[in-house]
């Protein structure tokens, strides 16, 4: 796999960078159980838990992928971290579902190499959706994660995000709710989000 291109940094970029990093894990330290606390761009997000609307749906897109994918090898996993690179080389996320082969993120780590990853999704709520539309989307096209999925509530409507280049995703698939929206291989099926 090809590493992506990154900045060069000065001095105060790295001072910078150092500072968000102890901020962060000052956060990390202080948020209450089930609260997420995710270092994008030098930016620090605090999100609280979700509610049982984005847990539902969340349940639906598993279920779907598990019985529907292609590539049997694949699991879905919820609460993993990924280290993701950008303006700050230490960035770290906490998606609502990642997907990736089986024994992907067998180690003591708490945040990980998204290489391995297939597709990330986020479910946006009124705390998440404008960093879910914008900063993370940048954040895994320049990780070159294949394919984002975004399952926006507020607009009613699920993107899938892929091809990336150049740090940006180059294809985007909608569907509104109620229709069907085709993840390809190795997922190789139709996601119906009727059942959101």
């Amino acid at each position: 796999m090809t590493m992506p291109e990154h900045e060069t940094y000065t001095a105060a970029d790295e001072a910078m960078a150092a500072s968000a990093e102890t901020a962060f894990e000052a956060f990390t330290a202080a948020a209450p159980l089930g609260w997420r606390v995710e270092l994008i761009d030098e930016e620090i997000y605090v999100t609280p838990p979700a509610n049982g609307d984005h847990e539902s749906i969340l349940a639906e897109i598993v279920r779907e992928t598990t019985i529907h994918a292609k590539d049997q090898a694949l699991r879905m996993f919820t609460g993993v971290g990924l280290r993701l690179w950008g303006k700050d080389p230490g960035g770290r996320v906490i998606p609502d579902l990642v997907v990736a082969p089986k024994d992907s993120f067998r180690t003591f780590d708490e945040y990980h190499d998204p290489g391995p990853v297939v597709l990330v999704a986020e479910i946006t709520s009124k705390s998440t959706g404008d960093k879910d539309r914008s900063v993370k989307l940048d954040a895994y096209a320049r990780a070159r994660i294949p394919h984002y999925l975004l399952v926006d509530r507020e607009a009613e409507t699920a993107t899938l995000h892929s091809e990336p280049a150049r740090n940006k995703y180059s294809r985007q698939v909608s569907v509104a709710f109620s229709e069907k929206l085709f993840l390809p291989e190795p997922l190789g099926f139709e996601l119906d989000t009727a059942l959101f």
